[in-house]
């Protein structure tokens, strides 16, 4: 997840691949896409791991507050997942910015790489929660990776409704913090870029509540 965003910034760069109206800083984080992807598959596997090995009854048996454990995990996707990405997207910018052509606008990099940062744990949560309901690694997967991409492929087949479907993703608000050529209202909202993010992070919090109490109730 960390590596992708550097040599995509310097591979956009070198090919000259950009249309005109792309930012140095959409440019630049073009394989933010796929890392936000990864981030999330870290999240699933972080707790699906436990599941497939069995030694998820070892540590609820050690530690009995299952909402403990939840909360530990929690805190370890975020944080890791965040200082990955701050620094991922920031030597991206850094190298876009020293690669492309002067005469290209910039965007506005801060504070969207802040925000960028933000989604990758946002991400690797929602990630950790679809893990802990489904418990299956594959099935657990599936699901989270079609939740980040489906939604912006799948938006034009709904017609006037695509801005609702795809603006909803945390793809969209990568687009829009990243401020992507690609990130029109049409196709992703008229959301603004922070506003999706706290979408995003609202209902990775009602994901991880669900998760929370389904860890509880059931017997592992």
């Amino acid at each position: 997840m960390a590596v992708l965003p550097v040599p995509g910034a310097a591979f956009v760069a070198a090919t000259g691949s950009l249309q005109p109206e792309d930012t140095v800083l959409g440019g630049a984080l073009t394989l933010a896409v796929p890392a936000l992807a990864l981030a999330a598959v870290t999240g699933v596997l972080v707790i699906s791991g436990e599941y497939g090995s069995g030694t998820i009854a070892t540590t609820l048996t050690a530690v009995p507050r299952r909402g403990t454990v939840l909360a530990a995990k929690v805190a370890l996707v975020a944080g890791v997942l965040f200082l990955a990405a701050l620094a991922s997207a920031t030597c991206a910018y850094l190298v876009g910015d020293a690669m492309l052509a002067e005469d290209r606008p910039q965007g506005e990099p801060w504070p969207a790489l802040l925000g960028v940062a933000a989604l990758f744990p946002v991400a690797g949560l929602l990630g950790l929660a679809v893990g802990t309901l489904l418990r299956h690694a594959a099935g657990a997967l599936t699901t989270v990776v079609a939740l980040l991409l489906l939604p912006s492929m799948l938006g034009p087949l709904f017609g006037p409704a695509e801005r609702w479907v795809a603006g909803a993703s945390p793809t969209a608000a990568l687009e829009k913090l990243t401020q992507s050529a690609d990130a029109d209202a049409q196709a992703v909202g008229s959301l603004g870029a922070w506003p999706s993010l706290a979408l995003v992070a609202g209902y990775t919090l009602l994901a991880l509540g669900g998760a929370a109490t389904a860890l509880r109730r059931r017997d592992v």
